[in-house]
């Protein structure tokens, strides 16, 4: 098992859901946090809360140049970030792609592909160059099956998915891992999100059954990251017991 005590951890989308769980856990083993998202409000509230030191980075990743500026200009003790949680993700609408919103599509694009790679792309070199480092990627079960009205949001994780692979191809010269944690239904504000605020329409999306939660996640984002340096926990599928595939699930 790898100690991660003391260990410089970057979480982005850190103001809720997944992010939010993952921060508390790794503050939990020891971890120093850098704390990213849009919410700045929130992120005051998780640093106090949090039990090890915590740099709060109010941060939009969907903003190629705030992205490079915030991170260059990082405090000297915290510029060394050894490992990255690339979490910061959403959707929008479950549309036929002939009748979708292109405002939506932009804001998954924008968030799921595109600011992953601009945080990625401003933290790798430092690890590259520092000889250690973990990437961990959040991705989704719509990253290996398409489902219904979910097209776009589909395209995005299965990009997640590419892009991960490209990562742990480029980078196997090095020390550094990557790995992909992928999700199957997990209550947070993801559809809250992709139904435009609507909470009764969100919350339906979970009747009948018990879908997983932050902790579960954040469970094994820590896991992956504590294996011992040799070991690459490439890929993992998390499912709550009562889902056996994206539109598989069994309700009471």
């Amino acid at each position: 098992m790898s100690n991660i005590a003391n260990q410089i951890v970057l979480v982005t989308g850190a103001s809720s859901g997944i992010g939010e769980a993952t921060a508390r856990r790794f503050s939990e083993a020891g971890a120093k946090i850098i704390i990213a998202a849009r919410r700045e409000g929130r992120l005051k509230k998780l640093a106090s809360e949090l039990k090890t030191d915590c740099h709060i980075l109010p941060l939009n990743v969907r903003n190629r140049e705030e992205v490079e500026k915030s991170l260059a200009a990082l405090p000297d003790a915290w510029r060394e970030i050894n490992i990255l949680v690339n979490n910061a993700g959403l959707s929008r609408g479950l549309w036929k792609l002939h009748e979708g919103q292109h405002n939506g599509w932009e804001d998954m694009i924008d968030t799921n592909i595109k600011g992953l790679l601009y945080v990625s792309r401003a933290v790798i070199p430092g690890m590259v160059e520092r000889g250690r480092g973990h990437i961990i990627n959040i991705g989704s079960i719509a990253g290996h099956e398409v489902y219904p009205n979910g097209n776009v949001y589909c395209a995005t994780k299965h990009a997640v998915d590419a892009l991960t692979k490209g990562m742990r191809i480029d980078l196997v010269d090095t020390p550094l891992r990557v790995t992909t944690i992928d999700p199957g239904m997990v209550d947070t504000e993801f559809s809250e999100v992709r139904f435009y605020g609507d909470k009764e329409k969100a919350q339906h999306v979970y009747d009948g059954f018990r879908p997983l939660v932050s902790d579960d996640i954040a469970d094994a984002v820590v896991w992956a990251a504590s294996r011992p340096a040799h070991v690459q926990i490439a890929e993992m599928i998390v499912f709550p017991t009562a889902q056996a595939s994206a539109m598989v699930t069994h309700r009471k």
